[in-house]
C-alpha cells in the first residue's frame, strides 16, 4: 500500500460569469487568484485557480466558468458541500462580512464545530469550519486580516445513495473514521488541510446534474514516486484509473468512484511557481507549452477578467 494520502490536494467547480467568479472568491472570500489559465480539455473556458499566497496543495479551489452554463443539480453521487477551515475566533467576522456582501449565511454546528453555511454566487454550497487548531498558513495580502484569513480546505462532503464501498477506498487512502451524526460519516487523515471527508448517505436524494454551481472533481494529494502505486490500488479496488495526464502544474490521474464522485490524484510537485514568479502568480494567462503555439487563438476567445 502506497504511503497515506494527507489530504485534498484542490476542489475543481463549475461557475458560469468569470468576472463575477473572480470577484467573489478573491475580494469577497479573500483568496488570491494563483493561476489564470484554460481548461486543457476545452480552451475555449478559462481555469481559474484560488488559494493562500503560493497556492499551496490544499488551499488551491479552481473553476471552469463557462459564461453561459446552465445552472447543475447538487445532488447525489457529488462533492455536495466544501468545506475551508479558518480561525476559531474568525466566525463572528465572516458572519458579518458574508451579510455585509448580502450574502445569506446560516451558522449551524456540526461535530462540535462552528460552521457558516453559505452559497457562492452560482449556487455552490459552501462552508466555513472554525477551529482552535487551524494552521498559521499562508495568507493572502487581500481585504481580510491574516488573522481571519481562510486557512485552505477543511474537507469535503460527499452524497450518496449508499456510503459502504467509498469507505473502503477512503480507508485505502488512509482517511480513519471519526464519527458519526445521522447519516453523516466523517473521515479524517492526519494532514493540516483538506484532512476531512464527510459521507452523507441519502438513497433518496436527486442524482446530481452536471452545471454551474457544482463540483466537477476533488483532487487528492500524492507525489509523483507514489502516483503510479496509487493508481495500480485504484485498479485492486474496482475502478479504471486514467492514465497519468500531465497538467503542467502537477500529473493527474482521475477516476470515478462507485459512489460516481470523481476523485483525481494530483502531485503536490512541480506546483504554480515553475512558469510564474511568486510574486506575479495570476496576473496573466499562462498555457502549458503544447498549447502555447495556439495563444493568439485561445486569447481571442476568452472575455476580460476586467470587471471596469
Amino acid at each position: 500500500m502506497p504511503q497515506a494520502i494527507p489530504g485534498i490536494h484542490h476542489v475543481t467547480a463549475v461557475g458560469s460569469d468569470p468576472v463575477r467568479n473572480a470577484a467573489f472568491y478573491t475580494e469577497t472570500l479573500g483568496l488570491r487568484l494563483v493561476k489564470r489559465s484554460v481548461n486543457q480539455d476545452d480552451v475555449s473556458v478559462y481555469h481559474l485557480f484560488y488559494g493562500d499566497h503560493g497556492g499551496s496543495p490544499g488551499t488551491s479551489m479552481t473553476f471552469f466558468p463557462y459564461p453561459e452554463a446552465a445552472p447543475g443539480r447538487v445532488g447525489r453521487g457529488q462533492a455536495s458541500a466544501v468545506a475551508f477551515l479558518i480561525p476559531a475566533d474568525a466566525v463572528e467576522y465572516w458572519a458579518e462580512r458574508l451579510d455585509a456582501a448580502d450574502v445569506s449565511v446560516e451558522e449551524t454546528e456540526r461535530f462540535g464545530d462552528a460552521v457558516l453555511r453559505f452559497q457562492d454566487p452560482d449556487g455552490l454550497p459552501l462552508e466555513l469550519v472554525a477551529r482552535e487548531d487551524a494552521p498559521a498558513g499562508d495568507p493572502p495580502e487581500g481585504p481580510i486580516p491574516a488573522e481571519h484569513a481562510i486557512r485552505g480546505f477543511f474537507g469535503v462532503t460527499l452524497t450518496l445513495a449508499d456510503a459502504d464501498r467509498t469507505t473502503t477506498l477512503l480507508e485505502a487512502m488512509g482517511f480513519d473514521a471519526s464519527g458519526s451524526e445521522g447519516d453523516r460519516r466523517r473521515y479524517e487523515s492526519d494532514g493540516d488541510l483538506g484532512y476531512v471527508i464527510d459521507l452523507y448517505a441519502d438513497p433518496d436524494a436527486p442524482q446530481g446534474r452536471p452545471g454551474a454551481g457544482t463540483v466537477h472533481h476533488v483532487a487528492f494529494q500524492v507525489t509523483r514516486e507514489t502516483q503510479p502505486e496509487w493508481r495500480r490500488t485504484l485498479i485492486d479496488h474496482g475502478l479504471r484509473p486514467t492514465e497519468i495526464i500531465d497538467r503542467k502544474w502537477f500529473e493527474s490521474v482521475y477516476t470515478r468512484t462507485t459512489g460516481d464522485v470523481l476523485f483525481e490524484y494530483a502531485t503536490n510537485e512541480p506546483g504554480y511557481t515553475v512558469d510564474e514568479d511568486l510574486e506575479h502568480l495570476g496576473e496573466r494567462l499562462v498555457l502549458p507549452e503544447w498549447l502555447e503555439s495556439r495563444r493568439d487563438e485561445i486569447e481571442a476567445g476568452l472575455p476580460s477578467l476586467d470587471r471596469s
